[in-house]
């Protein structure tokens, strides 16, 4: 709500506005004081097994292309899916993406063992470069998209089930089995969309290295998508913002406070130890006790 708006929401029997724009302007400096403090909060503290990042656009004057805004959620060993980065950046360019990650990083980020994405390839190679340890799982959601656009409308049910089937196999041979014969199946007819499914297959089939009690949240970047309707169906009143700060300020203000709502992801001990054991194949040189899922595993 604008300003003027909340002046008419909020009056008095005399019709006199109960809160006034000092007011207002006193709760929008204490959240901007508070998405301060945010960017500087210590995240060793949070366990994060599974990173989620992506960017969201807002209109602010001065900007042709809309405002940058960079994000990244956490799943952590105790279920919890906190908020852990927003950003503003000219574009989701890699160097953008690089430096928002080496501040997480900066402020105590360890190597996750999952990185969720959508296809960008400057938010890939940042990923890569800043998590080299970590392995990186593409947006299912976002990639059957991509093949649909690719695939004549006859064939497009046909085309679902058989990467339904490769997608949400049991087991990662499954997986890569049904690709390839997928590929060999298809690869003559329709070169085009054969060739978007090749791409970063391997990044697509992540998931099925993870406990299957846990796959079909990192399968998709959704758990960051749905944060996005929630912030744009509060910020879509708002044609255009005066400026960053004033955009960051409502963004931040939606975000976090839905991430506070969010249900707990609940990690049983089988789960756990699998992670553990997933934690020391891709980095064994890492003994830090801090790590609440090896504690839990033990």
């Amino acid at each position: 709500m604008s300003y003027r708006d909340v002046e008419q929401c909020f009056k008095d029997q005399n019709g006199e506005p109960i809160i006034s724009r000092s007011t207002i302007a006193g709760i929008m400096y204490e959240v901007k004081a508070e998405y301060e403090d945010f960017c500087r909060s210590d995240l060793s503290m949070h366990d994060v097994v599974f990173l989620f990042v992506d960017g969201v656009y807002e209109s602010v004057r001065g900007y042709t292309n809309n405002q940058t805004i960079l994000c990244c959620w956490g799943i952590c060993s105790n279920g919890y899916k906190p908020l852990l980065g927003l950003m503003a950046a000219t574009s989701e360019n890699e160097g953008s993406w690089n430096h928002f990650f080496e501040d997480m990083k900066r402020r105590g980020l360890r190597q996750p063992l999952l990185v969720i994405s959508d296809g960008n390839k400057a938010l890939k190679n940042a990923i890569v470069k800043s998590f080299p340890l970590s392995k990186r799982q593409r947006c299912i959601a976002h990639k059957m998209r991509d093949i649909m656009n690719k695939t004549p409308l006859n064939i497009q049910s046909e085309i679902k089930k058989e990467l339904h089937k490769i997608y949400y196999a049991e087991d990662r041979n499954e997986a890569i089995t049904g690709a390839n014969e997928f590929i060999k199946k298809y690869g003559d007819k329709y070169p085009s969309m054969v060739s978007c499914f090749n791409e970063d297959v391997d990044a697509c089939l992540a998931h099925p290295d993870f406990p299957e009690q846990l796959r079909r949240f990192i399968r998709t970047t959704n758990l960051i998508e749905r944060s996005f309707v929630e912030e744009k169906r509060r910020t879509k009143i708002i044609p255009c913002y005066r400026n960053e700060r004033g955009a960051l300020n409502l963004v931040f203000a939606v975000l976090i406070r839905a991430s506070y709502s969010w249900r707990k992801v609940k990690m049983d001990d089988a789960s756990l130890v699998i992670l553990r054991n997933i934690k020391r194949m891709i980095d064994p040189n890492d003994n830090n006790v801090n790590f609440l899922f090896l504690k839990s595993a033990a």
